[in-house]
Parts: C-alpha cells; structure tokens; sequence
C-alpha cells in the first residue's frame, strides 16, 4: 500500500467516508456521464456518480448470476451492494485495513457476502477461487502492483476477468511533480504508478487481452464540479484537474483475461 501510517490514518481512524467529498459511504471520485455539470450538484447526484464508477466495472467484467467475484480494496463494503444487484454466488471483499473490515461487516448482512483482511499482493484465497476481481479506486495505494496483479491471475479461475479502475500516472517522471501540486502525493497516501507499467505488469502475470481506457473525460470535471459546489469543510484538494490538464495523471479503466487455458 501506500505509506502505510498514512493509509491507516485516513481510512481507519480518520473514516475518509465520512468527508462530504464522498458522500453516502463510497471513496472514489465519480463517474459523472450523464449528470449536468451546469447547475448545482446535489448529495444524490453524488452518491449517483459514485455507484455509476462501480457500475461501469461490473458491466466490463459481464459478472452475472452465479458468479463468484472478489473485491480488492472493498472499504466499506457498499461497492458489494452494487455487485449483488447483478446475483451473484457470492462476493468476497478483502481490506488492508480491518477498521474498513469491520465496517462492511456491519453494514452487510447477506449470506452471499464475507470480508476479509488482507493485502493485495497476498490475498487469502485458495487458486482459482472466483471468476471476476474488481477493484474501485484503490490500487493507487498499492505498494507491489505487479503482486497484486499475480495473485489476481492466482485466483481467478482460467478464463476469469479482472477489472480495475483508478487514477494512474501519464509520464515516468510524474511523481515529484503530483507530489508538489496534490496532498495525497506529498503525503505518501497515493503512489505514482504509471499505467504503462500497470499493463505490463498484468501481461507478465498472464493475463491476455489487457487494456487500459482513458475514462477521465466522466471523471475529472465531475468531482471538480463537486468540489466547487458542493459542502466542504474539508477543503479537499481542487488541484486534481489542474494535474490532469498538465498531462500528470488520468483516471482509468484497465481490464484484463485470464487465458482459459492457464491452468489454475
């Protein structure tokens, strides 16, 4: 993960969910097509753009019932409400925080849903234990990408999907300058990964059919919207569009295959 006092900090004691930026228990930026940016935005809109970012995961991985799909980086545990409207056989969500843990555990009561603590380049899986891994604005904290993206190919069964979607470096040399211009970057919280590397690492896992989708477009003007309009007593960082316009960063959809004939 990310510096790892950091991580603990902003997700466990301090409940980042809980800032207005967010909204309704979901921590992600938002996938804003389809909602007007000309007037105000309000708290449902919001809330609206946040389950639209899972939405678009779950389409790109098809998962449908009887599936059984695990969620790297689950928080607390709203992303598997989203994922059960598609019925699935059951969903697992794995934290590197266990006060996320805990939340999700209060928050769902299914019998199809369990969440665990553990990291992403060490998931607590049997191989070939689920046909779909998703992860939603979380790997920009991981430490080993190209880990997590071997134990992802580990669990997934041959012809498995993997879909991940977040923020991720344009240039090599993007990090100093992110670290200048956003918090989180200074902080440690959110790493530097160039999404080059992000696909190369999945390739040299196994994967075939890697792609990786600019999605910014429905990102960034959206939650720059958000953050100009909407409450904010916590004075998050508006200097996320200005990174983008420089060429720093992007918000992604990668998605990838595990080739049907990979064995487990």
């Amino acid at each position: 993960m990310g510096d790892l006092t950091e991580v603990r900090r902003v997700y466990g004691t301090g409940d980042l969910a809980a800032l207005p930026v967010f909204a309704g228990g979901f921590i992600n930026f938002g996938y804003w097509a389809g909602i007007p940016l000309d007037g105000d935005l309000t708290v449902e809109q919001r809330v609206a753009s946040q389950e639209a970012l899972y939405d678009l995961v779950v389409d790109a991985l098809g998962i449908g019932p009887g599936h059984r799909v695990l969620e790297v980086g689950s928080g607390r545990g709203l992303g598997a409400r989203r994922v059960l409207r598609r019925d699935p056989a059951l969903v697992r969500g794995v934290d590197l925080v266990p006060e996320q843990v805990a939340r999700a555990r209060e928050v769902n009561d299914d019998p199809r849903v369990a969440f665990v603590q553990g990291a992403c380049d060490d998931l607590p899986f049997p191989d070939a234990s689920f046909d779909a891994l998703l992860s939603v604005e979380a790997a920009q904290h991981f430490e080993d990408v190209a880990g997590f993206a071997r134990e992802s190919a580990r669990v997934l069964v041959p012809g498995g999907r993997f879909a991940v979607t977040t923020f991720f470096t344009r240039t090599r040399d993007a990090g100093d300058a992110l670290a200048e211009v956003l918090r989180t970057f200074a902080t440690g919280l959110d790493r530097a990964h160039l999404v080059d590397d992000v696909v190369r690492d999945l390739r040299a896992a196994g994967f075939a059919d890697v792609t990786a989708l600019s999605i910014g477009e429905h990102v960034w003007r959206g939650l720059d919207r958000w953050l100009e309009l909407g409450p904010r007593p916590d004075r998050w960082d508006r200097n996320w569009l200005r990174a983008v316009e420089r060429g720093l960063v992007d918000y992604y959809l990668v998605t990838a295959r595990k080739p049907a004939g990979s064995g487990v």
